[in-house]
């Protein structure tokens, strides 16, 4: 364990941005990931995050263990980030029960897919969840992106988007899709709304 990685100084970029609007490359990461559906404030929700910080903190913590992954190195786990959709695009995006996800968490480049299988059936026994069931193993490429840091309540993400379509639209570039990416800097449980600091991105394209 030569090197420690901590995301908030390797990756900064990509996890601390500006409170203003940035275009960013975004480049292929592994992620667990959980896909799901409904209000992100029921229980099936907190459960499926629930799984994927458990078998986040096994991979993390494995170094304790005589089971280790070749290469392994110290490092932060990742924070948890979202990618959300609408189940019926007829409807609001504040109709909370319309709300499509993919949860995910990222993961170190020294994981493989055997080795994932291998936490996975560890952490089944001793810390039972059924969305261990759900979690997937894959990498995720986003490209090109705007993105920003967006300071307090997620009802008021918004008027985020807002300035970042407008950013984009001035700089010669347009959103290609509705779906958006937020990465969690903050636990809303233990966090005032007004504190919160949630990465805002989605995908674009330059305009022709």
């Amino acid at each position: 364990m030569s090197k420690k990685i901590d995301y908030k100084k390797d990756f900064k970029p990509l996890y601390l941005p500006k409170t203003s609007p940035e275009i960013v490359e975004v480049p292929r990461m592994p992620f667990f990931m959980v896909s799901g559906s409904g209000d992100p404030n029921g229980a099936e929700f907190a459960a499926a995050v629930e799984a994927l910080y458990s078998l986040s903190y096994a991979v993390r913590m494995s170094y304790k263990s005589d089971d280790v992954p070749p290469g392994y190195y110290e490092y932060t786990v990742f924070p948890l980030e979202g990618v959300w959709d609408l189940l019926d695009l007829t409807k609001p995006a504040t109709d909370k029960t319309n709300l499509k996800y993919t949860i995910m968490i990222r993961q170190p480049d020294f994981l493989t897919a055997p080795w994932f299988e291998r936490f996975l059936e560890q952490t089944k026994k001793k810390k039972p969840n059924p969305f261990l069931e759900k979690v997937r193993f894959e990498d995720v490429e986003e490209g090109t992106c705007c993105q920003m840091m967006h300071l307090g309540s997620f009802e008021n993400e918004p008027a985020s988007f807002a300035r970042m379509e407008a950013f984009c639209a001035e700089n010669g570039y347009s959103r290609s899709s509705k779906i958006h990416r937020e990465i969690y800097l903050s636990n809303p449980r233990k966090t005032v709304p007004e504190k919160l600091k949630t990465v805002l991105r989605f995908f674009v394209r330059q305009s022709v």
